[in-house]
């Protein structure tokens, strides 16, 4: 029997509410195979290609690239049904259990997904790919269909957004679903004029020829509101309008709830890198059976940064509101800031005490490769218990960075600069940096923080130090 099956957005983990629309990956009227993916979404962790758990012919496609979906709103519908005797493909006509204006594929597909999403099975093998001419689809004429009738502006946009989420019509053509929309036209009102009540593009331009015309109301003034053209209290201020979305607004959503909940405080203290510099040249420089990749100083700060932590715990920590409780956490999750094309990310190094330099580093570069491609997965992004920060790419000396929230504590490194400096009872010129904590003030008072400051400094400037955890 054929059927119609409503993909929707599933579940893509990590706590995510909604996904944005980046590209389509299909177009109506295509085959697809099970678990290819069908559209590129942008969550607020990454950029993520969805799956389709069905095989078929899409039917239909809900939402323009740029829209955002709620979790479970309906994403495509996918035709599946059985194979002609002639073996032409065809489209049949949709029995009582297809669904509403369904429509199905001649030619046998199976119905398992080998991927795993949150309300969807798994099993059976992919199919090729192939495009169907959508002039056989069949569908049943839209219920009690009644001549198109003008409706108020809030019902059409009721309507519009019901049609949206109760699914398929017996529409084939985006063009003619993007018409209906952009006049608020509710299709299922519709009797479609194609074969078996197919709504065609004609059938909607009639309708919209046959609404009256809106009477223009001029706007209502209430005593004491400002006169149009007048900057008022609550008058939308000019300009351009960037929505605050995908990685823009996750991170928007994190630093403001940071400023909101963490009573934060920052100290810093300028370093002399100079022999952290030269540790470093040292072994890029080795060759023979002491050769290696190459270590970038972010990693080496990063061994630094555990090293830190190992010695004050306090700061490898976060705060539990509701039980009112400190949680010290026994695995260092190490999260670097990068700066994408698509907004700040902060990927998370994992188990880095049990990591060298060359290990983190290594990780490090996999994850800033994965930053600015797009590909990371949300799990990269999640779990850190401790930031480094390395604003000093930019160029700039200090900063008093804001906190990544539920973490309790960030390390930010300025740039690395030629500076007069006292060496030894001496003026000479060192490779001078700037590190500023900022840490949260209910996990720790100043002491630790400063001591965890005062060792990550001698560190780098003594780097024989870190001898004594190896």
């Amino acid at each position: 029997m054929p059927q119609v099956l409503e993909f929707k957005l599933p579940d893509l983990g990590e706590g995510l509410t909604e996904a944005q629309i980046v590209r389509w990956l299909v177009e109506v009227g295509d085959v697809v195979a099970i678990d290819q993916p069908v559209v590129e979404v942008e969550t607020a962790k990454a950029m993520v290609e969805v799956p389709c758990p069905y095989g078929g012919v899409v039917t239909a496609r809900f939402g323009e690239e740029g829209t955002e979906l709620p979790v479970g709103a309906p994403l495509l519908t996918v035709a599946v049904g059985t194979v002609e005797p002639s073996g032409s493909q065809t489209l049949t006509g949709a029995g009582p259990g297809a669904g509403s204006g369904a429509a199905a594929v001649a030619g046998s597909e199976p119905s398992g997904s080998g991927n795993v999403l949150v309300g969807y099975g798994t099993g059976a093998p992919p199919v090729r790919r192939r495009r169907v001419r959508p002039e056989g689809l069949s569908a049943p004429t839209a219920s009690a269909a009644a001549p198109a009738a003008a409706l108020p502006a809030e019902a059409a946009v009721s309507a519009r957004v019901a049609d949206d989420v109760r699914g398929p019509v017996a529409v084939v053509s985006p063009l003619v679903r993007k018409l209906a929309r952009q006049h608020d036209l509710d299709l299922r009102q519709l009797a479609g004029s194609g074969p078996d009540g197919l709504i065609l593009r004609a059938d909607v331009e009639s309708a919209i020829r046959s609404m009256p015309s809106a009477p223009v109301a001029a706007p209502a003034v209430t005593p004491g509101a400002s006169p149009a053209g007048t900057a008022g209290p609550s008058a939308r201020a000019a300009g351009e309008r960037i929505p605050l979305r995908g990685v823009r607004g996750a991170v928007a959503d994190k630093l403001a709830r940071s400023r909101r909940e963490i009573p934060d405080a920052t100290c810093w203290v300028d370093a002399d890198a100079t022999e952290l510099m030269a540790a470093r040249a040292a072994m890029n420089g080795a060759g023979g059976p002491s050769a290696g990749p190459k270590v970038s100083v972010l990693a080496l700060l990063a061994r630094i940064c555990t090293a830190a932590l190992a010695r004050y715990p306090e700061l490898n920590s976060t705060v539990d509101t509701e039980a009112r409780e400190i949680v010290r956490l026994p695995e260092i999750h190490l999260g670097f800031a990068a700066q994408t094309e698509r907004g700040l990310v902060v990927p998370v190094v994992r188990d880095a005490q049990t990591r060298n330099a060359e290990s983190i580093g290594a990780e490090i570069a996999r994850l800033t490769e994965a930053a600015r491609t797009g590909t990371l997965k949300p799990a990269e992004l999640t779990g850190g218990t401790f930031t480094l920060n390395n604003y000093g790419v930019f160029g700039v000396d200090g900063s008093t960075p804001i906190i990544n929230h539920p973490e309790a504590a960030m390390l930010g490194v300025g740039r690395i600069v030629p500076k007069p400096w006292v060496h030894e009872g001496e003026l000479a010129v060192r490779r001078v940096v700037q590190l500023s904590l900022t840490f949260d003030h209910r996990v720790c008072d100043g002491g630790a923080a400063g001591g965890f400051l005062r060792y990550v400094a001698d560190c780098v400037e003594q780097p024989a130090l870190l001898l004594r955890t190896l």
